[in-house]
This record gives structure tokens, C-alpha cells and sequence, in this order.
């Protein structure tokens, strides 16, 4: 039954109550995701409402002209089981047109998504934990301002299916982000943003030419946030500061998984990627955190 069911775009003004869904859910959202998530498509974001109280959410936001990516798909718990959140779906991913969609869907859902025409990519796991900073990586590594915008966008581009500047300008600027780059002989080899979200901070992301520099950018960026209260009281403080960290790794790449090993991270879930057709080759090797699920 879902004939009192409204279902229209969605805005900032919206983004608390959707942020609380999915810390509820154990998403571990960032403080400030909803501004750079909305700013990638505007138009992106669809929030299912009955008497004008919110029940339901999905976004499917656009990336250039060959790709989408669907997230945040919310049901409130009362409203469950009433077909709100198909409702929801099927109002917003027309949105997509002929683009091919990516989503990373949890255990529980991958059956339906399989159903929907989503064939799966990878498997990417969380891992969690405390960690701190043994000083060695903020010598090596500069600010983002630093490495200029175009060679991060473009070293970006290498890792992720899609353009994104627009996402990546406010992701970078985003109060109580942090991010580092890595130089050396003159190249970039890797850079990295972490972020305070519900439950301590998140890694993402953590692109780098190899393990070696992805563990000195990981390091910059428990240092580069060492500052900050709700990182250091959120965990384990160290001589340089450090704090509960979290990680969403792609299993395509075993050393990434080898460097959180050997941190001492935890898993605590895992989602599957997931792609309704073809997406550019990107180079997985690089990738040792993804973004954020929510977005891709």
C-alpha cells in the first residue's frame, strides 16, 4: 500500500533526518557528508514522505554521462514492509538514464539487487580499529592545497569509474576534513582524506602507488587530525595523536587488505560492488580505502 506516499527530491534541509537513518543503521555517516554529497547532483537525492513526515530515501546521483551511482536507500524501521522503499527505488532510478548504475548493496539485499539486473563486481569489507601515529608520515606528506587541484583530480581519475571535480572540491574543503598527498621525486603517488563521522573518523580515500605510500599517507592523516577533540577522544591517543579509524577496503586489493592486517583493524561488515553494466577500467591496485559507500 503506497498510495499515501509522497515522493519528491530531496534537500540539505533533509539531510539530518537521513544521516540519522543511517547512523541508526550503523553507516557511521560523516559529520558533514550532505553538503558534498549534494553538490555532486543536486537532483540526486529523493526522500519518500506520508503526511509529510519522512519514511523513505534512495539517491541516485549522476557522474558525467556514462555512469551513476545509487545510495541511502532508507526505509524508517514502522514503515518497513509496505512498499516504500520499492516506491522510492523505482520514483528515482529513471534518474540514471542509459548510464550504467553502481551500488554497494549489503548481504541481506544482494539477492533482490541480483534481481534488478546488478551484477557483482567485488567484494569490500569495513575494518575498524584504533590507531596512532608514529610521526613519520606528516614529514612526507603536504596538505592536498599543496599537490594542486588538477594533479589530484587527475590521479583521482585513475581510481574511481567516473569524473568527479565537482564532488572532490568540496570534499576537500569540508569542515573537519583532512587531507594529505604524497610527492616524491616530483610525482604524486597518492593522496588521501579523512573524516569525523558518527563513530570516530573515515578513511576515504586512500589512493596510493603502493602499500608503502598509502601507509605514510594513513599516517599524515591521523596526525594531520590529532588536533582535533572528537578525534582524540574518540580513541587510543598516542605521542601524536590518533583515535578510532575506519576503512572501507576493496578485496581486489591484497595488499590493502595486508596493511590493515597488519594495523590491527577489524572487519565489521562487508558490502558487495555491484554494476548494472560496463564501467572504465580503474586501476585497483591504487585503491586502499574507497570514498564512501554512500557515493561510491
Amino acid at each position: 500500500m503506497t498510495d499515501s506516499l509522497q515522493i519528491t527530491r530531496a534537500s540539505l534541509a533533509d539531510w539530518p533526518i537521513i544521516q540519522g537513518w543511517c547512523a541508526d543503521e550503523g553507516w557511521n555517516p560523516g559529520d558533514h557528508d550532505g553538503p558534498c554529497f549534494l553538490a555532486q547532483d543536486p537532483e540526486g537525492f529523493f526522500v519518500g514522505r506520508i503526511g509529510g513526515e519522512p519514511v523513505s530515501a534512495v539517491s541516485v546521483v549522476n557522474y558525467g554521462d556514462a555512469f551513476s551511482f545509487l545510495g541511502l536507500y532508507l526505509v524508517k524501521p514502522e514503515f518497513r514492509g509496505r512498499g516504500h522503499g520499492l516506491a522510492t527505488w523505482k520514483a528515482a532510478l529513471p534518474r540514471a538514464g542509459a548510464r550504467t548504475v553502481g551500488l554497494d548493496g549489503v548481504v541481506a539485499q544482494q539477492d533482490n539487487y541480483r534481481k534488478s539486473g546488478f551484477m557483482d563486481a567485488h567484494r569490500t569489507v569495513r575494518y575498524a580499529g584504533e590507531l596512532t601515529s608514529d610521526g613519520s608520515g606528516p614529514a612526507a606528506a603536504v596538505p592536498l592545497a599543496e599537490a594542486g587541484f588538477a594533479e589530484v583530480a587527475d590521479y583521482d581519475a585513475l581510481c574511481f569509474p567516473a569524473p568527479r571535480a565537482v564532488f572532490l572540491r568540496e570534499w576537500f574543503a569540508a569542515p573537519g576534513h583532512v587531507g594529505r598527498a604524497l610527492i616524491v621525486d616530483g610525482r604524486l603517488v597518492g593522496y588521501g582524506v579523512l573524516r569525523a563521522a558518527h563513530d570516530g573518523h573515515r578513511v576515504g580515500p586512500l589512493f596510493a602507488d603502493s602499500r608503502v605510500y598509502a601507509e605514510v599517507i594513513l599516517d599524515a592523516l591521523v596526525a594531520g587530525a590529532a588536533g582535533d577533540a572528537g578525534f582524540t577522544g574518540r580513541g587510543r591517543v598516542g605521542a601524536a595523536g590518533g583515535g578510532r579509524i575506519v576503512i572501507d577496503v576493496p578485496e581486489t586489493n591484497r595488499e590493502a587488505l595486508a596493511m590493515v592486517a597488519a594495523l590491527g583493524l577489524e572487519p565489521s561488515f562487508e558490502v558487495a560492488r555491484m554494476y548494472t553494466g560496463p564501467v572504465r577500467d580503474v586501476d585497483h591496485g591504487k585503491v586502499f580505502g574507497m570514498t564512501t559507500l554512500e557515493l561510491g
